[in-house]
């Protein structure tokens, strides 16, 4: 496949159109967040996500959600949570949407923390932190893929925290984008362009069972 068909959209693409759907799963995650609190379960989370995105007024669901608590955190999209665990007083979650508005696909995911527990907030921060590292090497050099998640790696090195490779980002568009089968951002080996790629990263705690998330459209 080429460059130009790893990067194909359809008719209804336009970067309007992702920015939109970008601003509307943030929106989402923000008011999911609010409404997660210690003793809540896993599952019960996830039946409160789906009301939200309803509230919302969103096309479909274009990948399951996603909400991790504790240590299921460290999970990747495709593993299972293990059980389906309270949220405890202190605690971490996060939050992993893949919602399509207007005929765009969103995808943003993002950790938060209840209590006082400063590693964990720390984690947490870290995510997005690193994300915003990333997002900047790629808008000021203009790098590829493979380079962009190098550069993950060694940054969250520098930061004390273990980065999964195993999740390495992935093509969106107008609905459905699983039809380009682009492959990862990370075996990508041109400059990415904007609107079309989300940036994922994972971190784990370097001795504690809990990582944490956050992704977003490269835009």
């Amino acid at each position: 496949m080429t460059i130009l068909e790893k990067e194909a959209v359809g008719l209804a693409y336009s970067l309007k159109g992702m920015l939109h759907a970008k601003q509307k799963t943030w929106e989402a995650i923000e008011e999911m967040a609010r409404r997660i609190h210690p003793g809540m379960r896993e599952s019960e989370a996830l039946a409160m996500s789906l009301e939200v995105l309803n509230e919302l007024g969103m096309d479909r669901i274009w990948h399951p959600s996603k909400i991790r608590f504790g240590a299921n955190t460290l999970k990747t999209f495709k593993q299972p949570s293990d059980g389906d665990p309270l949220l405890a007083d202190n605690d971490i979650f996060f939050i992993d949407l893949g919602v399509v508005w207007n005929l765009h696909e969103g995808d943003t995911g993002a950790t938060f923390t209840v209590g006082n527990d400063p590693q964990m907030q720390a984690c947490a921060l870290a995510a997005k932190t690193l994300f915003e590292r990333v997002q900047a090497h790629w808008r000021h050099h203009q790098v590829a893929g493979r380079e962009l998640y190098r550069y993950a790696e060694e940054q969250a090195r520098a930061m004390g925290w273990r980065l999964n490779l195993e999740i390495r980002g992935h093509r969106v568009s107008d609905f459905p984008h699983a039809i380009y089968r682009a492959g990862d951002l990370g075996s990508f080996e041109q400059c990415p362009n904007v609107g079309l790629w989300i940036l994922e990263i994972q971190i784990a705690h370097p001795t504690r069972p809990f990582g944490a998330f956050y992704e977003d459209l490269l835009a």
